[in-house]
Protein backbone atom coordinates (compact mmCIF):
# COMPACT_ATOMS: atom_id res chain seq x y z
CA UNK A 1 0.00 0.00 0.00
CA UNK A 2 1.41 3.48 -0.88
CA UNK A 3 0.58 6.90 -1.04
CA UNK A 4 -0.38 7.60 -4.83
CA UNK A 5 -0.22 11.41 -5.07
CA UNK A 6 1.07 14.79 -3.66
CA UNK A 7 3.59 15.57 -0.78
CA UNK A 8 4.14 11.76 -0.04
CA UNK A 9 3.62 10.01 -3.76
CA UNK A 10 5.29 6.90 -3.79
CA UNK A 11 5.87 6.49 -0.08
CA UNK A 12 5.04 3.16 1.24
CA UNK A 13 2.44 2.46 4.25
CA UNK A 14 2.25 -0.42 6.93
CA UNK A 15 -1.01 -2.68 5.79
CA UNK A 16 -3.04 -4.10 8.74
CA UNK A 17 -2.56 -7.72 8.62
CA UNK A 18 -5.63 -10.63 9.49
CA UNK A 19 -7.84 -12.81 7.17
CA UNK A 20 -10.95 -10.33 7.54
CA UNK A 21 -8.83 -6.96 6.46
CA UNK A 22 -10.28 -5.42 3.20
CA UNK A 23 -8.48 -1.89 3.01
CA UNK A 24 -9.51 -0.08 0.14
CA UNK A 25 -7.11 -0.70 -3.13
CA UNK A 26 -4.83 1.73 -4.74
CA UNK A 27 -7.41 1.89 -7.79
CA UNK A 28 -10.55 3.06 -5.65
CA UNK A 29 -8.52 5.61 -3.35
CA UNK A 30 -6.81 7.17 -6.62
CA UNK A 31 -10.77 7.47 -7.65
CA UNK A 32 -12.28 8.81 -4.18
CA UNK A 33 -9.38 11.61 -3.85
CA UNK A 34 -8.96 12.18 -7.62
CA UNK A 35 -12.99 12.98 -7.41
CA UNK A 36 -12.37 15.26 -4.00
CA UNK A 37 -9.42 16.87 -5.73
CA UNK A 38 -10.18 20.81 -5.37
CA UNK A 39 -11.78 20.18 -2.08
CA UNK A 40 -9.23 19.14 -0.51
CA UNK A 41 -6.60 21.87 -0.31
CA UNK A 42 -7.33 23.57 3.17
CA UNK A 43 -9.79 21.02 4.20
CA UNK A 44 -9.88 19.57 8.13
CA UNK A 45 -10.89 15.90 7.49
CA UNK A 46 -12.08 13.41 9.41
CA UNK A 47 -11.70 9.71 8.77
CA UNK A 48 -13.86 7.33 10.82
CA UNK A 49 -13.09 3.90 10.64
CA UNK A 50 -9.17 4.66 10.04
CA UNK A 51 -7.97 1.25 9.89
CA UNK A 52 -4.29 2.08 8.74
CA UNK A 53 -4.83 5.60 7.82
CA UNK A 54 -4.56 5.29 4.25
CA UNK A 55 -7.29 7.86 3.29
CA UNK A 56 -6.35 10.61 5.74
CA UNK A 57 -3.00 10.54 4.67
CA UNK A 58 -3.58 10.80 1.53
CA UNK A 59 -5.87 13.26 1.75
CA UNK A 60 -2.73 15.03 3.67
CA UNK A 61 -0.57 14.89 1.20
CA UNK A 62 -2.97 16.46 -1.39
CA UNK A 63 -3.32 19.28 0.51
CA UNK A 64 -5.74 19.04 3.25
CA UNK A 65 -5.05 21.34 7.12
CA UNK A 66 -5.70 18.12 9.03
CA UNK A 67 -7.16 14.90 9.79
CA UNK A 68 -8.89 13.51 12.57
CA UNK A 69 -8.34 9.71 12.66
CA UNK A 70 -11.32 7.67 14.45
CA UNK A 71 -10.00 4.24 15.21
CA UNK A 72 -10.61 1.54 18.19
CA UNK A 73 -8.90 -1.10 17.14
CA UNK A 74 -5.76 -1.46 19.30
CA UNK A 75 -4.07 -3.32 16.22
CA UNK A 76 -5.08 -0.87 13.59
CA UNK A 77 -4.13 2.21 15.82
CA UNK A 78 -0.35 0.81 16.20
CA UNK A 79 -0.34 0.72 12.48
CA UNK A 80 -1.94 3.95 12.08
CA UNK A 81 0.81 5.78 14.91
CA UNK A 82 3.40 4.17 12.51
CA UNK A 83 2.19 5.10 9.02
CA UNK A 84 1.37 8.73 10.78
CA UNK A 85 5.51 9.01 11.78
CA UNK A 86 6.69 7.29 8.66
CA UNK A 87 5.34 10.36 6.62
CA UNK A 88 6.39 12.65 9.32
CA UNK A 89 2.35 14.28 9.98
CA UNK A 90 1.79 14.17 13.42
CA UNK A 91 1.79 17.89 13.51
CA UNK A 92 -1.04 17.71 11.15
CA UNK A 93 -3.04 14.70 12.94
CA UNK A 94 -5.19 13.66 15.87
CA UNK A 95 -5.50 9.98 16.33
CA UNK A 96 -8.82 9.31 18.58
CA UNK A 97 -9.00 6.26 19.95
CA UNK A 98 -12.71 5.77 20.38
CA UNK A 99 -15.74 4.13 18.88
CA UNK A 100 -16.84 6.02 15.84
CA UNK A 101 -20.53 6.78 16.96
CA UNK A 102 -19.65 7.89 20.34
CA UNK A 103 -17.25 10.22 18.64
CA UNK A 104 -20.04 11.17 16.40
CA UNK A 105 -22.52 11.39 19.39
CA UNK A 106 -20.47 14.71 20.37
CA UNK A 107 -19.30 15.77 16.98
CA UNK A 108 -21.81 19.22 15.99
CA UNK A 109 -23.14 20.12 12.46
CA UNK A 110 -20.19 21.76 10.18
CA UNK A 111 -17.32 20.38 12.40
CA UNK A 112 -15.33 19.17 9.61
CA UNK A 113 -15.09 20.19 5.70
CA UNK A 114 -14.70 16.62 4.54
CA UNK A 115 -15.86 13.17 6.12
CA UNK A 116 -13.93 9.82 5.23
CA UNK A 117 -15.37 7.00 5.96
CA UNK A 118 -14.39 2.72 4.92
CA UNK A 119 -16.34 0.92 7.66
CA UNK A 120 -16.23 -2.93 7.77
CA UNK A 121 -18.60 -4.42 5.13
CA UNK A 122 -21.82 -6.24 5.84
CA UNK A 123 -22.44 -4.90 9.68
CA UNK A 124 -24.94 -1.60 8.55
CA UNK A 125 -22.16 0.83 9.13
CA UNK A 126 -22.62 2.79 5.85
CA UNK A 127 -26.39 3.33 6.11
CA UNK A 128 -25.96 4.16 10.02
CA UNK A 129 -23.32 6.48 8.99
CA UNK A 130 -25.41 8.18 6.18
CA UNK A 131 -28.84 8.29 8.69
CA UNK A 132 -26.34 10.18 11.13
CA UNK A 133 -25.10 12.62 8.93
CA UNK A 134 -28.64 13.44 8.04
CA UNK A 135 -29.78 13.90 11.51
CA UNK A 136 -26.18 16.03 12.31
CA UNK A 137 -24.10 17.10 9.67
CA UNK A 138 -20.88 17.17 10.77
CA UNK A 139 -19.28 17.79 7.64
CA UNK A 140 -19.66 19.16 4.55
CA UNK A 141 -19.64 15.96 2.76
CA UNK A 142 -19.40 12.58 4.02
CA UNK A 143 -17.72 9.80 1.85
CA UNK A 144 -18.63 6.50 2.80
CA UNK A 145 -17.79 3.24 0.36
CA UNK A 146 -18.93 -0.10 0.88
CA UNK A 147 -20.08 -3.19 -0.87
CA UNK A 148 -22.50 -2.69 -3.48
CA UNK A 149 -24.96 -5.22 -2.06
CA UNK A 150 -25.22 -3.27 1.48
CA UNK A 151 -28.04 -1.61 1.94
CA UNK A 152 -28.61 2.67 1.95
CA UNK A 153 -31.07 4.73 3.00
CA UNK A 154 -33.27 5.89 0.36
CA UNK A 155 -32.28 10.10 1.21
CA UNK A 156 -32.56 12.51 -1.13
CA UNK A 157 -29.73 13.87 -2.72
CA UNK A 158 -27.19 11.06 -2.33
CA UNK A 159 -24.68 10.65 -4.97
CA UNK A 160 -22.97 6.96 -5.80
CA UNK A 161 -19.78 5.94 -7.48
CA UNK A 162 -18.93 2.27 -8.61
CA UNK A 163 -15.72 0.71 -8.94
CA UNK A 164 -16.33 -3.31 -9.27
CA UNK A 165 -18.04 -4.73 -6.08
CA UNK A 166 -17.17 -1.21 -4.35
CA UNK A 167 -19.31 1.66 -3.91
CA UNK A 168 -18.51 5.04 -3.06
CA UNK A 169 -21.67 6.75 -1.74
CA UNK A 170 -21.66 10.91 -1.20
CA UNK A 171 -24.01 12.78 1.36
CA UNK A 172 -23.56 16.44 1.22
CA UNK A 173 -24.80 19.05 4.18
CA UNK A 174 -27.39 21.57 2.64
CA UNK A 175 -25.54 24.20 4.50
Amino acid sequence: MRIIAGEWKGRRLKALKGRDIRPTSDRVREAWMSALGPDLPGARIVDLFAGSGALGLEALSRGALEVFFVERARGALRVLRRNVDLVGAGDRCRILSRDVYRFLDRAEAGDFDIALADPPYGEGHAARLLERFRQVPFARALWVEHRWTDSIPDLAGLEQRRYGDTIITIATSDE
